[in-house]
C-alpha cells in the first residue's frame, strides 16, 4: 500500500514572506515566548536552546522589531536626540560624539531638529516618545525646564546648555560667560580698548552669557561698555558678514572684534576683506567654539575652545549611566583660549 505521508517542513520553507518570531521558534524547536525572552535578555535557558535560537535567526535572516520588543517590556536600543540644526558644524560634531559612543554599546541614536523653536521641540519629544526610545538627549534648545522634568518621569533625559535638577534627569552646562570673558581679556591684553562684539540671538542663553562675559572683562579692565560696539548676529556666517558691514557703515571706531561663534567670525573676516581691512594688521579677530575649519582660515582664527565632540561623548556616556541605574558624574571641561594668527598686539 502506497502512503502519501509528508515530513514537516522547516520554517525556512513555510513562507517566502516576512520572517516572524514564530517561524524562528519552529526552526529552533522552542516556544515563541522563549525566543522573545532570549531576544530581550530576560530568559534563563540552556546554552543549547540559546544556540538553537541564534542559529535559527541567522538561517532565516530574522530582524527583531525594536518597537515590538519595547512594547514587550524590553529595550528598543534606541535613544532620541533633539539637536537644533543637524547641518550645524558645532552640533554635527556633537552628534558624531554621541553616535561613536553609542555604537559599541549597541544603541542607535535617532536625530531630529528643533530649530530653536519650543513648539517644534515638544513635537519632537512626542514623536520620539511614540517610537519608544529608551532615553532622550536634548542639545540645548528652548524647552522649559518643567517640560523636561515632566518627560523625565517616563524616560531618562540628558540635557545640555543648562543647569537643572530633576529625578531621572542629568544636565550638562558649559561656562559660556567664562568663555566670553577669556576671549575679551585676550584682546585687552593685546592692547585693544575699542572691541566690537557680534552677539548671537538674544533668545539663546549661551549668547546672553557670552555677552555678559564680554561686559565683565571690560569692567575688570575699567573699559567703558559701549552698546554701539555690540551688533546683532544669528550664529551663521552671513549674519557675521552683515553685522560687520553695519558696524563699518556706522563709522564707529574699533580695533578688534569678538564674534560669539566661529561661523560669524568667518563672515566678519570676509566683510573686513571686502572693505580692504586686513586681519589682524588692521583689525584683530577672535571667535568662539574652535570649529575644525577655524584653523584653516586665512589667517587661522583665534578662538575659545568648546568641546563639541567631547560634549556629545559625555552626553551619551551619561545616558548609558542613567540606563544602568547609575548617577552620572561627568563634568564639561572649562573653556580655554586657542591663540592663532587672527589676533595680534594693537599698534596705535
Amino acid at each position: 500500500m502506497k502512503t502519501n505521508s509528508k515530513q514537516p517542513a522547516s520554517a525556512a520553507h513555510q513562507t517566502k514572506g516576512k520572517v516572524t518570531l514564530e517561524m524562528v521558534a519552529i526552526e529552533a524547536g522552542v516556544s515563541p515566548s522563549t525566543v522573545s525572552r532570549i531576544l530581550n535578555g530576560t530568559a534563563i535557558v540552556s546554552d543549547d536552546k540559546k544556540n538553537a535560537v541564534d542559529q535559527a535567526i541567522q538561517k532565516l535572516g530574522f530582524s527583531p522589531n525594536p518597537v515590538a520588543r519595547g512594547l514587550a517590556g524590553g529595550r528598543t536600543m534606541s535613544i532620541g536626540v533633539i539637536t537644533q540644526a543637524i547641518d550645524s558644524p558645532f552640533y554635527g560634531a556633537a552628534l558624531r560624539g554621541i553616535e561613536e559612543t553609542f555604537e559599541p554599546a549597541g544603541y542607535s541614536p535617532l536625530f531630529v531638529s528643533g530649530h530653536w523653536n519650543a513648539a517644534a521641540e515638544v513635537r519632537c519629544l512626542d514623536m520620539l516618545k511614540s517610537r519608544y526610545v529608551d532615553g532622550l538627549i536634548v542639545l540645548t534648545g528652548r524647552l522649559p525646564n518643567d517640560t523636561l522634568a515632566r518627560f523625565a518621569q517616563h524616560m531618562p533625559i540628558v540635557v545640555t546648555g543648562r543647569t537643572m535638577d530633576a529625578p531621572n534627569l542629568f544636565s550638562l552646562n558649559f561656562d559660556n560667560m567664562l568663555g566670553g570673558k577669556i576671549a575679551t581679556q585676550h584682546l585687552i591684553q593685546l592692547g585693544h580698548r575699542q572691541i566690537a562684539f557680534i552677539t548671537g540671538s538674544k533668545e539663546h542663553p549661551d549668547s546672553v552669557e557670552r555677552l555678559n562675559g564680554y561686559k565683565a572683562a571690560l569692567e575688570a579692565a575699567q573699559i567703558r561698555f559701549d552698546p554701539k560696539l555690540v551688533v546683532q548676529g544669528e550664529y551663521h556666517e552671513v549674519s557675521g558678514l552683515l553685522a560687520v558691514e553695519r558696524l563699518l557703515d556706522s563709522n564707529k571706531q574699533f580695533t578688534a572684534i569678538f564674534a560669539a561663534n566661529d561661523q560669524m567670525a568667518m563672515g566678519a573676516s570676509l566683510a573686513l576683506h571686502r572693505r580692504s581691512l586686513r586681519v589682524p594688521d588692521d583689525v584683530s579677530l577672535i571667535g568662539f567654539d574652535d570649529l575644525p575649519a577655524s584653523m584653516f582660515g586665512i589667517p587661522p582664527l583665534s578662538t575659545i575652545h568648546q568641546p563639541a565632540f567631547e560634549l556629545g561623548q559625555i552626553a551619551a556616556t551619561s545616558m548609558l549611566q542613567l540606563l544602568s541605574g547609575k548617577q552620572p558624574d561627568a563634568v564639561v571641561p572649562e573653556p580655554h583660549l586657542i591663540v592663532r594668527e587672527s589676533s595680534r598686539r594693537f599698534r596705535g
